[in-house]
């Protein structure tokens, strides 16, 4: 290592103040700046490797963060995840297990994990699973959740039908494709708009963007299982596991 890549290492593990020259960034004069400036840069130059480090690093400090306020919110705001009047509830609603999904009809990854829902339900008739909608992807989501909230209100038995068929489509959902999908399960377009007129669903969208953002939830899909938040399509095997730690030791991981 170089004088410069010495001073540099020095620099970085204990920080600027540590160094003789410097009580604190403010105290230093323009040349020792740029001094400090130009052996950072040739310490980086030649060692490129340090930036995918502090990458990383971050990236960890950023989840642990995003842990630690989902772990916070999801003791603060038990009925509004798990008991609330305007989510559907799949699978068995008296399961000794939930699982609660927040997702968006236009989301990709939610698309994907719709079999792992499946797949979970199939395997285990004693989970409950809700669903969260969570309209984030702009009007067009907006506009396929006030249909789907539509269906909810006049044919809820309908509901798990309508919500496969909308979110396992091939086709970006709009107002049009999610009222074709209702339309097709029998369910009439005209009360469809009526009940979209009657009922819109801002004040429970607005009230679970609010939990979202006690949540820390930064995309969709994202799961509550007991206490512990899941972030993305985390895969069935994963809810899997989760499901058996819930019924071994009452928390999400043992």
């Amino acid at each position: 290592m170089t004088p410069v890549t010495k001073i540099v290492a020095a620099v970085l593990m204990t920080g600027i103040s540590c160094l003789p020259f410097a009580g604190s960034a403010a105290a230093l004069d323009d040349q020792q700046k740029k001094e400090i400036g130009a052996f950072v840069r040739e310490y980086l130059i030649e060692n490129p490797e340090i930036m995918l480090e502090v990458q990383d690093a971050l990236e960890k400090k950023q989840q642990q963060m995003r842990v630690a306020q989902s772990s916070t919110g999801i003791a603060s705001n038990k009925d509004a995840i798990f008991s609330s009047a305007s989510d559907i509830t799949l699978g068995n609603p008296k399961g000794d297990v939930t699982i609660v999904e927040f997702f968006d009809y236009n989301c990709g990854y939610c698309k994907h994990a719709l079999s792992d829902m499946e797949t979970v339900l199939s395997a285990d008739k004693n989970v409950r699973f809700v669903l969260k909608e969570f309209p984030i992807l702009g009007p067009d989501s907006m506009a396929a959740h006030r249909v789907a909230n539509a269906v909810r209100l006049i044919a809820p038995e309908k509901y798990p039908e309508f919500h496969r068929g909308l979110l396992g489509g091939q086709t970006r959902a709009t107002e049009d494709t999610a009222i074709e999908v209702a339309t097709g399960l029998g369910i009439s377009e005209a009360a469809i708009r009526a009940s979209m007129e009657k009922n819109p669903n801002e004040p429970q969208v607005r009230a679970t963007y609010e939990l979202a953002n006690a949540l820390g939830v930064t995309g969709t899909p994202f799961y509550v299982v007991g206490e512990e938040a899941l972030f993305g399509a985390v895969g069935q095997q994963q809810l899997a596991e989760k499901i058996a730690n819930m019924r071994v030791c009452g928390k999400a991981t043992c």
